[in-house]
């Protein structure tokens, strides 16, 4: 149904300076810039960087991450404890960083990539739920399948290079939290198929340019593009 992660985006408050930081620190390319907005390339996926104005208006307090390869680990945890008081957790053989953007998202690099770049996806979005029974359903529609189970919380596998963990309101590693009306982009081969297998349960549908938005019932906004 979804083939995978097209875009994740974020609400900055300064976009110049949001920018910057991505640009600088963690050397994203810019693949577009418009008003209000910025696009930057994460491997496999685009960061998106987006002033608050319209909706959707992108991720707030967003918790995700960035696949880096194992043998690259290193030298990001030393170039990044420079400028940022890193924390870093073993998840038991692969490793992860924790740090935060200007704008409070608490970005997470781990060693768990495969390819030569020193950033090759975005492997992990955390969104806040309400109702943690009614979002797994609703992402179990998508052909999304549960991998990991905690009290507070569910993770979730599209069977790509991505993970949804769906938490309820809580702080994690880091005091990382779960994002709010969070905007991600899928590449579907039917959108149209894909929002329909949600449609009873979803707060909203609506055709945009190349397929179909959905609004969840925690109002994260999930847009599905052919691949």
């Amino acid at each position: 149904m979804l083939s995978g992660l097209r875009w994740l985006a974020l609400e900055a408050k300064y976009l110049d300076r949001a920018r910057e930081f991505y640009t600088t620190h963690l050397d994203l390319s810019v693949v577009r810039e418009s008003d209000g907005e910025v696009v930057l390339d994460a491997g496999g996926a685009n960061l998106v960087l987006r002033e608050p104005g319209a909706v959707p208006r992108g991720g707030v307090h967003t918790h995700f991450a960035f696949a880096a390869p194992p043998d690259r680990y290193d030298e990001w945890h030393d170039r990044l404890a420079e400028s940022f008081d890193l924390a870093e957790f073993d998840f038991g053989g692969a490793k992860s960083l924790y740090f935060y953007d200007p704008d409070g998202n608490c970005v997470e690099i781990g060693g768990v990539g495969d390819g030569d770049a020193a950033i090759t996806d975005v492997f992990e979005i955390v969104l806040e739920v309400e109702d943690l029974a009614r979002a797994e359903s609703f992402y179990r529609s998508l052909d999304f399948e549960v991998v990991d189970r905690g009290e507070q919380r569910r993770r979730l596998r599209l069977g790509g290079p991505v993970d949804l963990e769906l938490w309820e309101p809580q702080l994690g590693i880091a005091d990382a939290r779960g994002g709010l009306h969070v905007d991600v982009g899928f590449a579907a081969e039917d959108p149209a198929a894909a929002a329909d297998a949600v449609r009873d349960d979803a707060c909203a549908v609506a055709e945009v340019d190349g397929g179909t938005r959905v609004r969840d019932p925690d109002g994260h906004y999930l847009t599905f593009r052919r691949t």
